[in-house]
């Protein structure tokens, strides 16, 4: 293998020719780096000649590229001559890669603050619009689906709703319970002062039915079903398969994204029902073993507490929040690339967003049912 080497031969008129010799291959890298490296001519025109390189691989045809853009940076007239036609393509395939370039070090400073800040406002108006976008498709979807010119899948639907409902029953309820009884141990230990221990059930019940059971569930279901279609759907996009049910002539939101989303629909209601009667027992259990409080006494109050709107409030915005994590995580899912690092980074994404927007939609009803007084 002969060393690769640089000759400089003068010409006429000023400029010069550079003979480039040896074996521009991976296996002569460091003398080839130190080459470029210290490649100093004076003429202000090259005319680079590669006829007498022997044998020349990517290493060498990106080195021999990076000695042409380092000599051009210097205000020189740069041309390369002399090579086979294979040699002349593979350079021009590494000459379309862009130039490294070494990042400048950002320092923290206002207007990096404000660029963040408006980067950040920017992509959240984006992701409201997709969302929009997304929501209007997936109802159009399902009117093809009212209206017969679509079939229901009813095996996914079926499937959907045996991993999502089915078994998550046992996490809802074990954590519904936990909470409820953690409720209702700080509630006594407070109420205690007053002597009004019984009041436990009014609290327990109102808190359990309006807010904190659909809460509790729709922020487990985000985390477990939610990043499960996301990772379901970024996979089916990485290996193409999307790609070939539009191919074959289906529609990925009718295969994938409808029946997805009714198991949601349906399977959030039955879970938020199962949660409210566990936080309740839960609360029951706690207030008759640590607040002395008998089970009539607890049963009576909680029934003198509660009516059917403080029922139905709970049970209203559980379709509701079923739909955000839907459509929040087929979106995520749709917009992942090919890496998994994109994987990782939007199911990561689809659990944060479904869970803000989940309090953002609560809080929303509660200003709501607070309004009519319901």
């Amino acid at each position: 293998m002969a060393a690769p080497s640089a000759k400089i031969v003068p010409g006429a008129a000023g400029d010069a020719t550079v003979e480039l010799t040896g074996d521009w291959v991976a296996a002569e890298s460091p003398a080839l780096e130190a080459l470029v490296a210290s490649f100093r001519p004076s003429a202000r025109a090259l005319r680079l000649n590669g006829q007498g390189i022997e044998s020349l691989d990517t290493l060498g045809a990106y080195l021999l590229t990076k000695l042409r853009r380092q000599l051009e940076a210097e205000n020189r007239v740069v041309t390369i001559t002399g090579l086979s036609t294979a040699a002349e393509t593979l350079v021009a395939e590494v000459s379309e890669t862009p130039p490294h370039v070494e990042p400048r070090p950002e320092g923290v400073s206002a207007f990096s603050l404000l660029a963040d800040i408006g980067e950040a406002v920017v992509n959240a108006g984006r992701d409201f619009l997709d969302g929009v976008a997304f929501l209007g498709a997936v109802m159009l979807a399902m009117g093809r689906l009212v209206t017969g010119r679509s079939r229901l899948r009813l095996p996914a639907v079926v499937n959907q709703l045996e991993r999502v409902g089915l078994r998550g029953v046992p996490i809802v309820t074990l954590i519904s319970f936990l909470v409820g009884a953690i409720i209702a141990q700080q509630s006594i230990f407070q109420l205690r002062t007053f002597g009004t221990v019984h009041f436990v059930a009014d609290l327990l019940g109102i808190l359990v039915l309006r807010e904190l059971a659909v809460l509790l569930t729709a922020i487990m279901i985000a985390g477990r079903s939610g990043s499960s279609f996301t990772a379901e759907l970024g996979s089916m996009k990485m290996r193409e398969e999307v790609d070939a049910l539009q191919t074959m002539g289906l529609d990925p939101l009718e295969v994938l994204v409808v029946p997805r989303i009714l198991a949601l629909i349906i399977a959030l209601p039955l879970l938020t029902f199962l949660a409210s009667m566990a936080g309740i027992a839960g609360g029951a259990v706690v207030a008759f073993i640590y607040g002395g409080v008998s089970a009539d006494v607890f049963f009576s109050r909680l029934q003198g507490a509660i009516g059917m709107n403080t029922f139905l409030v709970g049970m209203i915005k559980a379709p509701f929040m079923a739909l955000v994590i839907g459509l929040i995580a087929c979106i995520e899912g749709f917009a992942v690339r090919g890496s998994a690092e994109s994987l990782g980074v939007h199911t990561t994404a689809s659990v944060v967003k479904s869970i803000f927007v989940v309090i953002v939609v609560d809080g929303l009803f509660a200003m709501f049912f607070a309004a009519i007084n319901y």
